[in-house]
């Protein structure tokens, strides 16, 4: 869904009940723009909105019949944009799009408005050009959503279906009562043997995750050009503890899985909180320190951080070394959690 990356020539619709020479600049503005194309200025609205059902159009324009006369009085016109949510990219494309013509034609026409100032002052202030401002984004030179997003998302898919089959997996264990080896009554009221399955039941589980990441965080970068400036040695050992982790995490939480159903929903119900824990759409800085601390409790905040530091801003492991002083707290945090809770739960 997001591989177009960055959208370019979305199809769209104008309705133009002004029909003045401003109203036409202003779409020869709109059509110019890379990120949309103008197919053709529709009579009315029904007939606009039928365009867009058919998917024909991913956007209208609609501009007033008073949009000149209220630039020409120097007041603000307005001019109402709708656009589709069924794609994840059209919607920022549109705006983008529509805000930036309207910023050329607002540079073009008001200059030559300014009545109230003296002649001798008018000139100067339109022949003085603007400060050019040119906005690059660090580690994203394109502004893609691709690029942006995309890399974080791996790392919560590992971090989620791990603790998916976990859940699933004990789940199951409570539901037909099974209690692993019960067989071996010597060990079920000892730390050892809740340690030993505590490390048996991770490490299948991290084995086949460590496949699923080759996959998933090796494969695709290059399959879809995303950023991969990671070293494969630096990734191993960020992979380590974020497996190790998620899988000693969802032992912990092992009691609380009553069903293999219920967990599903519960875990996917909060994938987009995890993103926005981890800090890559919002500062760390500028949360408040709960959701600070919670950030430093999962496994999947901490990791998504770390991944994006060092395959697409190129950090080194010194760089990202709170974090993976973080994910191993975690890793002996919630071993010992997962032991305590498998002692509980088996003891005869």
């Amino acid at each position: 869904m997001y591989s177009p990356n960055v959208l370019r020539e979305v199809p769209m619709v104008v309705v133009d009940e002004s029909h003045t020479p401003l109203s036409r600049q202003y779409i020869r503005l709109l059509d110019a723009t890379p990120q949309v194309h103008v197919q053709g200025v529709i009579a009315d609205m029904p007939q606009a909105h039928e365009r867009m059902k058919e998917g024909k159009a991913t956007g209208i324009v609609f501009l007033p019949e008073d949009f000149e006369t209220k630039v020409s009085r120097g007041e603000e016109s307005v001019f109402v944009s709708y656009n589709t949510t069924m794609a994840f990219l059209s919607y920022a494309t549109i705006k983008e799009a529509t805000s930036g013509a309207m910023l050329a034609l607002d540079t073009s026409v008001r200059p030559n408005q300014v009545v109230f100032l003296d002649a001798d002052v008018v000139q100067p202030v339109v022949n003085t050009p603007s400060i050019p401002v040119q906005g690059i984004a660090l580690y994203n030179e394109n502004g893609g959503y691709a690029t942006y997003l995309i890399p974080s998302v791996l790392m919560v898919i590992i971090f989620q279906t791990m603790l998916m089959v976990i859940s699933m997996q004990c789940g199951k264990e409570y539901e037909l009562q099974i209690r692993p080896f019960w067989s071996a009554t010597n060990y079920n009221s000892s730390w050892g043997w809740a340690i030993s399955m505590v490390i048996g039941k991770s490490v299948v589980y991290v084995g086949f995750y460590a496949l699923f990441s080759v996959f998933l965080l090796g494969l695709l970068p290059l399959v879809f050009d995303l950023p991969h400036l990671a070293s494969p040695l630096l990734l191993v050992q960020l992979l380590t503890p974020y497996l190790f982790g998620t899988a000693f995490f969802g032992l912990a939480c092992s009691p609380f899985f009553k069903d293999s159903d219920a967990p599903l929903l519960l875990i996917a119900f909060f994938s987009v909180g995890l993103l926005f824990l981890s800090g890559i759409s919002w500062p760390l800085e500028l949360m408040p320190w709960p959701w600070r601390l919670l950030h430093c409790l999962i496994p999947a905040p901490v990791g998504v951080l770390a991944f994006v530091k060092a395959n697409s801003m190129g950090a080194d492991l010194s760089d990202i070394s709170r974090e993976m002083m973080l994910l191993w707290g975690q890793c002996v945090g919630y071993f010992v959690l997962a032991c305590w809770g498998y002692k509980r739960k088996c003891h005869p």
